[in-house]
Order: C-alpha cells, then structure tokens, then sequence
C-alpha cells in the first residue's frame, strides 16, 4: 500500500518522539550519600548491619512497623526451647554470576560470620546446617532475643566452597543476590554498581547508581553544579539546598550523645594500647551535673539548624527504651548543687577542683564533622557556668581510635532499629569492643537486666528488662542512673534530589552508615522525561 506524504512526515514526527524519549530516559543515578566502608562490603565483618547490603540479600526484611518481612526465607519458626530457628527460602534466588544461592550458602554466610567476630554479632550461634537445598537449620547456645534482627540484616554471602565463593578479599568485590552489583570501586573517590541480571525481585528502576565519596563541602558543590542527583547533607547546609532540587528529610532514630569514659586513669591500656580511664568523667557528679545543664532544645535549633528533636537516650520513641527518661528543662542551679556536694568547689578562676583535680577534659569529636562539631562547640559553652572546661578538640577517627576512644569524652552518635544495640552499648562483655561501650562501663545490675532481656520468651518481656536497664527504680545506664551518656539529639536525615526524583515512602532510619536511605530503592522512580 502506497503511503502519502503526510502519514509518512507523522511517522517520522513519532519516531523522533521515541528517540528523543530514549534519549532522555534516566538509566543512571549519581549520588553522594555518605562514606564508603571501611572494611568493605562484607556483611561477614558488618557492611549493612545498619541499612540496606545492597549486593546482596537477607533472609528477612522489615517493614515500616520493623516486624519481620519474607525476603530470601518465605516461612521461618523457632522451636519451643527457643533454640532452632528453621527458614524455608526461595528456590529462584541466584547470585549475580547466575548461580543459585541455596541452604549450603545461608549455612556457611551464618557459621562464618560466627567465626568472624565482627559487627554482626553471632556469638550465641552453635551451629547453621542445610537441611536440604532450601532448608537451613540455626541452632542456639542459649535463648537470645535479639537473634531474628541478624536475619534481617546480615546480608548472604556465596559458600566458600563454590566457584566465586567467599574468600579474604570478597569485601572489594562483593558477590551477592541483591539488586546490585558492584562494577568498579575506586577506593576514596566512587563506587559504580549495576542491576544484577538475576535479581529473584522487581527490576531495579535504574540500570547504574554511582556513590561518589565526598566531603560535606564537596558535596555541597557538587549540589549546586548539578553533578548528583540525590545527595546526604549536613543540617549546616539544608539551607543552601538550590530552589531547582527538592528538600527531602527523613525521620531517623540516629542519635549524638557525650560517651563519658567511665573508669578512673589508672594507667590501663585497652588491647590496641588505647589509654583507658578519665579521673574527672570518672565521678558521677560531673556526668550528672552536665546532664542537668545541658538545653537540648536548644541544641537542636543550634547545632541541627531545627532539623531533630532532643535526645535523652539511646533508643527515644522505641518499645525498648523507658519514655519517662527525660529532663524537662535545663536545672543550672541542680547542676550546681550536685557539684558541691560532691565536693567540687569553685576556684577564683571560675573552675571547680576537687582533690588537686581540675574539671576540665577534652570533648573530642571527628574532624570534617559539622554537626559534631557544633554539638561539641555549644555544649561547652552550656557546661562553663558549672565550672567545667570541656575543650573541643577535633581529631580524625583513626587517631581517636588510637588515642582518645577510652580517655577523652567523645562525641559519638547511634541508633538502631534493634534493641541489640542497647546490649552492645552497655554490658560489661562488650567493654572496649571497638566502638561498643568505650566508656567501660560496668554495673552488674544492668548487666542482668540486659541479660533477662536476651532470654525473654517474647519481645513484651524483653522490652520491660531493657527498660530496667535504663532504670529500674535504684540503678541503670541512664540519666537517672550512672549517667554514662549526655544524649543531646536525634537527628532528621537531610538530602538534596532532583526534583524529577521520587524517592516513595521513606520509612524511619537507623544510625548513618549503610546508606539506609536506600532501604527502598527498588519504589524510587524517575518522573521526567
């Protein structure tokens, strides 16, 4: 059939259109959302213990409510003695080289991490085995609460024994069943991932992310060039958001506190040669004096630009943490009063002493951190009246580590989706484990309140020993206890995203690291053509 001159000129008008559009479309997504791990992407040795693993996946998900989702397992139980857990798990599950990710995979993931010691804690784990191709078996030492979180977040790994499997260096090239695959990892500058070809869920929405690894300044400018399209932001900097990129917050339960080293200077080292002690944090009247002096509200409007909320624990607003520890209202002339008694008096000079002691110490916090920084600033500035002199210093983490952790008192910041975190922060057995109670904190009684909650039948039960352990009526890690924090805030997660970027419903995240606003990735959606 003969075409006219109009039909023909209509079809090319169309497929300009569909060229244009192909053209257009957004297969890529540049973004600057935080650092780069440390000890690489290897859930073995923590890589998302605290949001989204990314290259690969975990048997269970949570959802908004936190409760446990189906992800890689589709059914799972825990026996009566409270010992096995039993997950069934999906037979279309394959890594990114094509191969099926099976029971002998889970098994080895779960047993290696065990050995490994590293931020997913699996001590209480006897034993993982495959029962068959998709059944796997995880057996307990002891009843442990908090178990199922590492269901949720420990991300599978290939078994060591397969082709491509698991080995020293898996962590710089990850091997997973996530949506991702890592491409290329320039150590320091960016990493440049893709869509797994055989991801078991819904197609990733974007063909290729690519994660620069920059400095809040950098960043910043990297904003304003329009070189990202969807960047993490200091809440200094929320304001110099341009007007053509949308202001995103998203609720957090990622707080900053004081860590008081709790122990005196006796000279002890911890097992890096760390100095362990502080003789003037030691006494609980200084860490209680600047509780009481400290206004959170307005460290929030200060340091957090209004972007958070006043923090008084380190689980605020969660089942586990008790909601009557708060301080109403700044109580100078409280602080003041604890001082004396303790026997802290005022010299000429406007310090307090006590036995020859100063009350003054540093208050470290990590250079390039903004926020820290002004948390740390203004802080010191709400204490001076007491006659205490904390001294700002910034530090760069290395050197904290190995210097200051355990002596200095530290700006440092948490929050978890899992009350485990309250075990890792303030039982004695996790003295010194990396950054997990620093201070040294020791209380036998919130020992065995923590220790009641790891084998309570139910998570209702476990909540009122966590409780307990923040206060139980005579003694506890919190404000009205030991005092071993001053809690300042929570912060709200601020990002800069094109305005063509629909990032879904973003649910509450935990602490920073881990990108946890990625935890949705797979609903985000590009709505411009």
């Amino acid at each position: 059939m003969a075409l006219d001159s109009r039909t023909i000129l209509l079809g090319l008008a169309l497929s300009c259109v569909t060229l244009a559009n192909a053209a257009e479309a957004k297969d890529q997504l540049v973004m600057a959302i935080g650092g780069e791990p440390e000890q690489g992407f290897d859930p073995l040795l923590g890589w998302g213990q605290y949001g989204n693993p990314l290259f690969q996946s975990t048997l269970l998900s949570r959802g908004t409510d936190l409760a446990p989702q189906p992800q890689v397992a589709t059914d799972w139980s825990l026996s009566d003695d409270r010992l096995t857990w039993t997950l069934t798990l999906r037979d279309d599950v394959r890594f990114a080289d094509g191969t099926r990710l099976t029971a002998d995979d889970v098994a080895f993931t779960f047993n290696a991490a065990a050995e490994a010691g590293g931020r997913a804690d699996l001590s209480v784990l006897d034993n993982a085995e495959a029962i068959d191709p998709y059944t796997v078996t995880l057996t307990l030492r002891e009843p442990r609460i908090t178990f199922i979180d590492q269901l949720m977040t420990l991300g599978i790994v290939p078994s060591a024994a397969r082709k491509n499997g698991y080995d020293d260096h898996y962590g710089r090239a990850p091997l997973g069943s996530g949506p991702y695959r890592l491409v290329e990892w320039q150590e320091g500058e960016q990493l440049i991932v893709e869509r797994n070809p055989h991801f078991y869920g819904p197609t990733p929405p974007f063909e290729r992310l690519v994660f620069l690894f920059t400095g809040e300044d950098t960043t910043l400018n990297a904003v304003r060039a329009g070189d990202v399209d969807l960047a993490a932001l200091p809440p200094a900097l929320a304001s110099e958001i341009p007007s053509d990129m949308q202001r995103i917050t998203m609720e957090s339960v990622d707080n900053r506190g004081i860590l008081f080293p709790m122990p005196p200077d006796e000279g002890k080292t911890a097992d890096n040669g760390a100095p362990i002690g502080n003789d003037v944090t030691a006494d609980i009247a200084i860490r209680q004096a600047i509780n009481l002096a400290l206004d959170r509200d307005t460290l929030v409007d200060v340091a957090l630009e209004s972007y958070g909320r006043p923090a008084f624990g380190p689980a605020d607003g969660l089942p586990w943490s008790d909601p009557d520890e708060t301080l109403t209202a700044p109580d100078l002339e409280g602080a003041i009063q604890r001082l004396e008694d303790a026997g802290w008096q005022q010299r000429d000079d406007g310090l307090r002493e006590k036995h020859g002691q100063t009350a003054r110490f540093r208050l470290t916090y990590p250079a390039g951190d903004t926020t820290r920084q002004r948390l740390a600033e203004v802080s010191a500035q709400m204490v001076r009246p007491l006659g205490i002199d904390m001294q700002p210093t910034a530090r760069h983490w290395d050197e904290i580590q190995r210097e200051a952790l355990h002596q200095d008192a530290v700006v440092m910041g948490f929050g978890s989706h899992s009350p485990q975190e309250i075990y890792y922060l303030f039982h004695s057995a996790h003295s010194g484990n990396g950054f997990y109670n620093s201070g040294f904190y020791t209380n036998p009684a919130v020992d065995d309140h923590l220790d009641n909650a790891q084998r309570a039948a139910s998570a209702e039960q476990a909540n009122r020993h966590w409780r307990n352990a923040q206060w139980d009526g005579e003694t506890g890690y919190g404000v009205r206890g030991d005092a071993t924090w001053a809690w300042m805030v929570n912060l709200e997660h601020i990002y800069a995203a094109d305005s063509c970027l629909d990032l879904g419903t973003l649910g509450v995240a935990p602490h920073g690291h881990g990108w946890p606003i990625t935890a949705n990735l797979l609903d985000w959606r590009w709505t411009c053509n």
